[in-house]
């Protein structure tokens, strides 16, 4: 098996986690328009974002802007499917979440990830709530190039900053559980291909914050990947990656149906 340079491969992964990690921050209502800031450092990359989320029942939609880009996901839980286009394209990858749930599960070993979230006794004010901290670690076993590949190990640390009581705290709660308990990710499939125990990591991350009975309104995150032999000293070289983000505006309101819906003129290209 032949795999792309280290260095290609893990800055897709980097990005792939990157919009996972701001994404996902909404208060969730009923129907939620919300804006949150995100910025990452490390492994030759950096920058900041602006994601806006949208979430109408069991459907979310993520418009995050990375500098001239613009990358949009849908995610339709009831109907199993998840699309993603970038605004530089005229074209949408379609994904059928069931099977591909399916595939990522015979490429992962759920069992072996190793977690904690504990509070920290701390607080502050966020968004104009007060919000709680947690601290947060996971490690999950993966192969890089997906199954039969290298073998690395995922880290993710870092403190969550949780809010309870909010608007919304009801549906947050509700879709990610639905969505995890279906197999779902919150990333990019093509990226999740390559590093299914990554992705497999960052849905259970959600589904433990949702079990907090509150809402993330900020993640400090700390992400970094260990290997044996020569892949130690790769990964050494290469060093880690540190990822914030915080939400700064909440909107409530109805939502058009259409909002979730691929762009008119869109080619959709059917993935697997």
């Amino acid at each position: 098996m032949e795999f792309p340079p280290l260095e290609r491969l893990m800055k897709r992964w980097i990005l792939v986690a990157l919009v996972a990690l701001v994404a996902p921050v909404a208060p969730a209502f009923a129907d939620v328009t919300m804006k949150a800031a995100g910025s990452g450092k490390g492994m030759g990359m950096g920058g900041n974002t602006t994601t806006t989320t949208y979430i109408k029942g069991n459907k979310m939609r993520t418009d995050t802007e990375m500098g001239d880009r613009t990358i949009s996901m849908i995610f339709d839980v009831d109907a199993q499917r998840l699309y993603s286009f970038d605004s530089r394209k005229k074209e949408a990858d379609a994904w059928d979440m069931q099977a591909f749930g399916k595939s990522l599960e015979s490429s992962v070993d759920v069992s072996a990830m190793k977690q904690s979230l504990k509070p920290n006794g701390q607080t502050k004010p966020i968004a104009g709530r007060s919000a709680t901290g947690y601290d947060l670690e996971m490690s999950m076993p993966a192969m890089m190039g997906g199954k039969g590949g290298m073998k690395m190990t995922v880290v993710l640390s870092g403190p969550v900053w949780i809010v309870k009581g909010a608007p919304g705290t009801a549906e947050f709660i509700n879709f990610y559980k639905g969505a995890v308990e279906k197999g779902w990710i919150f990333s990019d499939p093509s990226g999740a291909k390559g590093n299914p125990g990554q992705a497999k990591a960052m849905a259970e991350m959600y589904r433990q914050l949702a079990a907090t009975g509150g809402i993330p309104y900020e993640q400090e995150m700390s992400f970094k990947m260990t290997g044996d032999g020569p892949m130690a000293g790769m990964m050494a070289k290469m060093g880690g990656m540190t990822m914030t983000t915080t939400v700064t505006s909440v909107e409530t309101g109805a939502i058009a149906a259409d909002i979730f819906a691929v762009p008119a003129g869109y080619k959709i290209k059917e993935q697997k």
